[in-house]
């Protein structure tokens, strides 16, 4: 009971202030960033002032993870509270995916928005739009972004990497020639684009073979997929995070008197890595190291314009990343060849598409000056928790069957209690199992390493356990010395996967 009274005291205490100041939220969240990618995370070779800044200011998590090893399902699970494996065609999507999310299901912005908040998304969307693959790019696009909850969207649809590459504000595509509709198409060619395959000596980023970055070309860059029209629309990409800023500013701007949340959806460091121009050689460690100094200097772009309002003492920002490092991904960008020394996954194994911590363990901060104490959390925390701990922090109650696996972790989140879940499901390769400082990971028949990527799956025909908090890069499986553990694991794990949380 001792312990117990300190806990409702916070959680009351918290509610109370949050109703009186209610204050906003941004969601700063990266795409493909590594554990080791931040100076504040240990890099030493990349500078990154503005992260770090934040991270002193706030609460870094060592432990914190994204649901999935991809970007689709990390972004699922996020914004719906739900693991994305428990849902049939959430893996990656193409550009011409129609949209994944229901519609009539509780979502993070639409459980923001009943609680007074104007909300947006600005960036990266990929989770499908439309009813339907076959879509006309020409009239308005829906559902979307705004039928699950956000009231402003300005996203592109999918990647960088994939067709089509215009901007889609609200509904409608942004600078759209009635006389040059678009088309896509993921199956055949169309048009009379030329692409990477058939013309490599017009490309000024060179694709890695047998990723297929060398269809259309956009901007001198092979892409994923056939698209023919738009030319107007079509995004540089030199200016895509500039043009993301300046939307993700202007809603900051149009709403600094009232309570706002911002999903601000960057693309850094995803695949075609091409900064603007001020930043391309200025890490030192290729087109992938400029990209983060961009990313870097966004975010203290976002931290200034919140001072400048004077907002930023009543603004929680959270920042994180949706998956673990790749460095080879499609484009011969220089991210293998001037590593030059540095380590993307800091102490841990796998990356982007692994089941290892490198998969889904990512560099996390919330910042919210006067309610978090800075400092450093051990506590295991996923961002599918968010939904249920913003549930709480807005006093509203998530409908039954609904974010299902979503837990709250506000006492976690802020800095208020060490504690945080004692199991998780991570997905990557394969779907493994963490309880409290132990892993496990099921026999698995898929392929162990990805020659493409350099990427280890964690697929092995063999059990694997591991101690994570005496083996964080695990390396030491333990699954012959502890067969209990892996029994008691093994079974936890079936319950979990076929029985919900």
């Amino acid at each position: 009971m001792k312990r117990i009274l300190p806990l409702l005291t916070f959680i009351f205490s918290t509610t109370v202030l949050f109703a009186r100041q209610k204050s906003n939220i941004i969601f700063i969240y990266v795409d493909d960033l590594g554990y080791g990618d931040l100076g504040c995370y240990g890099a030493t070779k990349l500078h990154t002032p503005n992260v770090d800044a934040l991270a002193k200011q706030g609460l870094r998590f060592t432990n914190a993870h994204t649901t999935s090893a991809t970007c689709t399902p990390s972004r699922y699970g996020l914004i719906t509270g739900q693991y994305p494996w428990r849902k049939q065609g959430t893996g990656v999507l193409p550009g011409d995916a129609s949209l994944i999310i229901p519609t009539n299901r509780t979502t993070l912005a639409n459980l923001l928005k009943k609680a007074g908040y104007a909300t947006a998304i600005v960036g990266k969307w990929h989770l499908g739009l439309g009813e339907q693959v076959e879509k006309n790019w020409n009239k308005e696009i829906k559902p979307g972004p705004n039928e699950v909850g956000f009231d402003y969207s300005f996203i592109f649809p999918a990647t960088a990497d994939r067709v089509p590459t215009v901007f889609i504000e609200n509904h409608n595509v942004v600078a759209l020639d009635a006389n040059d509709p678009i088309e896509v198409d993921y199956q055949k060619p169309i048009g009379t684009d030329p692409t990477g395959k058939e013309h490599p000596e017009l490309l000024k980023l060179l694709s890695s073979p047998d990723h297929g970055h060398n269809q259309t070309i956009v901007n001198g860059i092979g892409r994923i997929g056939y698209m023919s029209g738009g030319r107007q629309a079509r995004w540089t990409d030199e200016e895509i995070t500039t043009t993301f800023l300046s939307k993700a500013q202007g809603f900051i701007e149009t709403n600094k008197s009232k309570p706002f949340f911002l999903f601000y959806s960057m693309t850094e460091p995803h695949v075609p890595r091409m900064p603007a121009t001020i930043f391309k050689g200025k890490s030192g460690l290729g087109l992938r190291g400029d990209a983060i100094l961009q990313m870097d200097y966004t975010v203290g772009e976002i931290m200034k314009q919140l001072k400048q309002l004077g907002i930023d003492k009543n603004t929680m920002i959270i920042f994180s990343s949706d998956n673990g490092p790749v460095l080879d991904d499609g484009y011969q960008d220089g991210a293998v060849t001037q590593l030059n020394g540095h380590t993307p996954l800091g102490p841990l194994r796998g990356g982007k598409y692994s089941a290892f911590e490198g998969g889904t363990r990512v560099p996390f901060i919330i910042s919210w000056p006067g309610n978090i104490k800075p400092g450093v959390s051990n506590a295991l925390v996923s961002q599918v928790d968010f939904l249920a701990s913003f549930a709480s922090l807005t006093k509203q109650t998530i409908p039954k069957g609904d974010a299902m696996d979503s837990q709250n972790m506000l006492p976690a989140f802020l800095g208020k209690s060490k504690t945080g879940r004692s199991s998780l499901i991570e997905q990557g390769g394969a779907l493994a199992l963490v309880l409290n400082n132990w892993k496990y990971i099921g026999p698995q028949k898929g392929i162990a390493y990805m020659k493409l990527t350099g990427i280890e799956t964690g697929n092995l025909p063999t059990t694997q356990l591991y101690n994570l908090k005496a083996d964080i890069g695990e390396q030491n499986n333990l699954a012959e010395k502890y067969p209990e553990k892996v029994k008691e694991m093994a079974t936890l794990f079936d319950q979990v996967v076929k029985g919900g949380k």
